[in-house]
């Protein structure tokens, strides 16, 4: 099944959580809850997506996962029967959602102590690289979701274990900033555009998309991935597309949302659109295999020709008598 209207990319995404060694479930589990709630009702097909996906994800994910979807959905009226009852949570007179108390097990007396992990463990299990192909689904997953999708998203981001992209040098980017400022106070999108893409060492495909983009909010995370600072970040939305910027709302939403995205977040991001760039060069350009080799040498012999191709009989030449020499 598809899960298009409710969590585009999903089940793209699915494919990191099967991989040995990449568990991005508890935040899957995370954004698809967060996006359910966020609206009062749900029609059938959409009740129906979210049972089905949530209900594949809650047996797989941490106790923490599992208690804060709890805590999320006993509040939320509109949770589904049969997410409650796999939750352990029932109705009360008023309608409220309220936990089942679960009975308390005793602990056995060899049960060995699970030790915490350290930080330097917890910064390790943070550092999975994307592939290309997942980089891909992230990136067009955020492109084509709409902005609580987006903002949703990349606050999610900040719990994920894949590895996010270096951060850009204090010096590097303290130049940019004052570029960028410079050019969108000119209204100069394209040298905006370019010396963005420089600086985050994207491709001008993915630069210009980021700029362009007619929500902003990839233009904010890229603005954090090089710490802007906000009074800067808010200059850059009134300057730099005046038709954009004379919306109030516009620019305080995406105020709003530049205070409170986290770098990790943006990095994460910035990863992605790095790492979708390789996944389209791969798809370009296909490696010669030795059948095709085969093939072509196939068709080649199969194509008789004949033993005097026209035009290169010998020329036969005669001397002044008019005898053949």
């Amino acid at each position: 099944m598809t899960a298009a209207p409710l969590f585009p990319g999903f089940d793209g995404l699915m494919t990191l959580s099967r991989r040995e060694g990449v568990d991005i479930r508890p935040t899957l589990l995370r954004v698809l809850t967060d996006l359910y709630v966020q609206a009062s009702a749900h029609s059938a097909d959409e009740e129906r997506q979210f049972v089905e996906l949530t209900s594949r994800l809650i047996d797989q994910v941490d106790d923490a996962t599992r208690a804060a979807v709890r805590a999320r959905l006993a509040i939320y009226p509109a949770t589904p029967a049969e997410i409650m009852d796999k939750l352990g949570l029932r109705r009360s007179k008023s309608g409220e959602a309220l936990p089942v108390a679960a009975a308390i097990a005793a602990a056995p007396a060899d049960a060995p102590t699970v030790k915490p992990l350290s930080e330097a463990q917890l910064r390790m299990a943070s550092s999975l690289a994307m592939r290309p192909n997942d980089a891909a689904e992230i990136t067009d997953m955020f492109f084509t979701a709409g902005p609580s999708e987006r903002a949703q998203i990349l606050h999610n981001l900040y719990d994920t274990p894949l590895k996010a992209a270096p951060r850009i040098s204090a010096a590097r980017a303290a130049r940019a900033l004052h570029i960028l400022e410079m050019a969108a106070f000119a209204e100069d999108a394209e040298n905006f555009t370019l010396e963005l893409g420089d600086a985050l060492i994207l491709p001008s495909r993915i630069a210009a998309q980021v700029v362009n983009d007619p929500g902003g909010e990839p233009l904010a995370c890229a603005a954090r991935a090089l710490d802007m600072p906000s009074a800067a970040f808010q200059r850059v939305l009134l300057f730099l597309n005046p038709e954009f910027g004379s919306s109030v709302h516009n620019v305080y939403r995406l105020s709003r949302l530049y205070d409170r995205l986290s770098e990790r977040s943006a990095l994460v991001m910035l990863a992605a659109w790095r790492g979708s760039t390789m996944a389209v060069s791969r798809a370009k350009y296909r490696a010669a295999l030795y059948d095709d080799e085969r093939h072509r040498a196939r068709v080649a012999n199969s194509q008789t020709r004949p033993a005097v191709q026209p035009g290169t009989a010998p020329a036969v030449r005669t001397g002044t008598d008019g005898s053949k020499r």
